[in-house]
């Protein structure tokens, strides 16, 4: 859920930090006062698109942060560990807009694309708003939510399992059948790389070691003079015998560690690096004696690694991958060889393939079909219950035209709305005005509660035009919501406000002669007061507080 909000200069907003509890949080204010601020600035923090104009005047920037407890099996954490963006259960989403409209954001203090932010908060955040475009208007994700309400798990996952498949051999035949026509110039070309490649590739290892025979034969001269003057310096033939040096300083320095043990220890010390020293010598002289002048040899392997080198260029791979090269040639011509047969395999299986799918598809849709006369009725109900008395929701199911197994199933979902009575059901994404769209949404979230894993929902003015006894049961449904989950609501209805479990006011004020605004906490009586404002205006009487008192104590005794 949703812990804290952080908001600095940022439209009227100066600076302000929220701290957000579980439940229903309601959130009102006078009008112009800035209420839907908050909501735009969860927009922007799940990756809306920055604009200049969002900067608070005078100041170089807008600052924003939303802080997140994630439970332990939360898709969020799951995601932020994919992306290796993980910091214990915690999760940080920053933004920065700047005065020329750039803006940068931040997950868990990293830096992070506008792309990783909105699939981050896809799984944390979930906002109605009037004027925003919804998951809800998405066929695909209408698609998501009726097999959600149906739970069709267990009946979705074959399917896709099935579909997956089928394609992948459908790509496959048609790679086999483009080369089953006329395989005979392919498998020429094939043969004669791979009588090359035979000849000529060498293992990795083997490529290792004729590399370093290269460098030896190479750098022949260099390393015999290298060893020379090696063995010289150790065995004093250049004038200075190290090794009568170092046992000479070491026998003078035992003589006096009875005096001072710690110079006995540097004599043994000294000895050691004789032995040492002496083994080395005698290493050296073994490679001297090993290493050798072989002209020829280094010409044969230089004319080699030069047909490996083109081999390589040919083939674009590294000359140490040309074996593994030629092995996928020899299977390509195994298979080409046998590409009647495969084909006739491939064909085989995708006909089963297609009859189980089918058989799994025709299961999954009596389920869909099922579900969305129920969820039509349940949401349908409650719309009217929301003031939208004779609308109707339908999910409207439509077989797909194309035959092949999909991973979705054989049919899509349309959600269709009549708002008013008398009205033909249209498409969702065409006909609802925002209000409407808002009570929709809250009916589909209250018709599929406990579905929907997205822990913090928002809804920005549901109550657009209605009032009385509907906003009263608009509160409830919120409020109902609000025990399942985190829910932020901006209303203008004292019905909605006093169902809250948690209530901001948003107050404008002057300062130093520019326009801010601030959320404020209200405790119980300043609910009282902020819910008698709202009932009676400017003019508040004592009988406008005592109804507002009721409503609140009524509200409050609610679950």
């Amino acid at each position: 859920m949703l812990s804290s909000l952080y908001v600095k200069d940022f439209a009227i907003v100066s600076a302000v930090e929220l701290q957000l509890d579980p439940g229903l949080t309601v959130i009102s204010g006078e009008t112009g006062a800035g209420k839907s601020l908050l909501v735009d600035a969860l927009l922007l923090l799940t990756g809306a698109r920055a604009d200049a104009g969002m900067v608070r005047h005078g100041a170089d920037r807008a600052e924003l942060s939303a802080a997140f407890r994630l439970a332990a099996d939360s898709p969020a954490l799951a995601w932020l560990r994919e992306q290796e963006l993980d910091e214990d259960e915690a999760c940080e989403v920053r933004r920065i807009v700047r005065a020329d409209g750039g803006s940068k954001a931040w997950i868990n203090g990293r830096p992070a694309t506008v792309g990783q932010v909105s699939a981050l908060t896809a799984h944390l955040v979930e906002i109605h708003g009037q004027h925003e475009h919804q998951a809800l208007l998405d066929r695909v994700q209408q698609l998501a939510l009726l097999d959600g309400f149906a739970r069709t798990g267990a009946l979705l996952e074959p399917v896709r399992q099935l579909a997956a498949e089928y394609q992948q051999l459908k790509r496959r035949r048609e790679q086999l059948a483009g080369a089953a026509e006329d395989p005979g110039p392919r498998l020429e070309l094939l043969r004669h790389q791979l009588g090359e490649l035979e000849t000529e590739a060498l293992a990795p290892v083997a490529y290792a070691e004729l590399i370093q025979t290269h460098r030896r034969l190479a750098n022949a001269t260099s390393l015999i003079e290298a060893c020379a003057r090696a063995v010289s310096r150790i065995e004093g033939e250049d004038g200075f015998d190290l090794l009568r040096s170092l046992r000479q300083t070491g026998h003078e320095l035992a003589r006096f560690g009875e005096d001072e043990p710690r110079l006995r220890e540097a004599a043994e010390l000294l000895e050691s690096a004789a032995l040492q020293a002496t083994e080395a010598s005698a290493l050296v002289a073994q490679v001297q004696d090993n290493l050798e002048l072989d002209p020829a040899r280094l010409v044969e392997i230089e004319a080699k690694l030069a047909r490996l080198h083109e081999l390589g260029r040919r083939h674009r791979v590294d000359p140490a991958e040309l074996k593994a090269c030629a092995e996928a040639i020899a299977r390509e011509i195994e298979e080409l060889e046998e590409a009647g047969g495969a084909l006739a395999k491939i064909e085989a299986r995708m006909k089963v393939l297609a009859s189980d799918w089918s058989r799994a598809a025709a299961a999954l849709g009596e389920r869909r079909r099922a579900a969305a006369r129920r969820l039509s009725d349940e949401v349908s109900t409650l719309m009217a219950e929301l003031g939208m008395a004779g609308g109707r929701l339908e999910a409207q199911l439509e077989a797909l035209s194309d035959p092949e197994p999909s991973p979705l199933g054989a049919e899509r979902v349309d959600f269709l709305v009549a708002a008013n009575a008398g009205q033909p059901p249209k498409p969702l994404r065409r006909t609802a005005s925002g209000g409407e769209l808002s009570r929709i949404s809250l009916a589909i979230e209250v018709a599929t509660l406990g579905i929907d894993p997205t822990p913090t929902m928002v809804f920005d003015e549901v109550d657009t035009g209605i009032g009385g006894a509907v906003a009263e049961i608009v509160g409830q449904k919120l409020r109902a919501l609000g025990a399942e989950r985190q829910v932020l609501c901006v209303t203008h209805l004292p019905q909605v406000a006093a169902q809250g479990h948690h209530h901001f006011s948003v107050r404008k004020a002057e300062q130093d002669g520019i326009t801010v605004s601030a959320p404020q906490r209200l405790d119980p009586d300043e609910r009282i007061e902020e819910l008698a404002r709202m009932l009676g205006g400017i003019d508040i009487t004592t009988t406008t507080r005592a109804h507002a008192g009721q409503m609140l104590e009524r509200a409050q005794g609610q679950p």
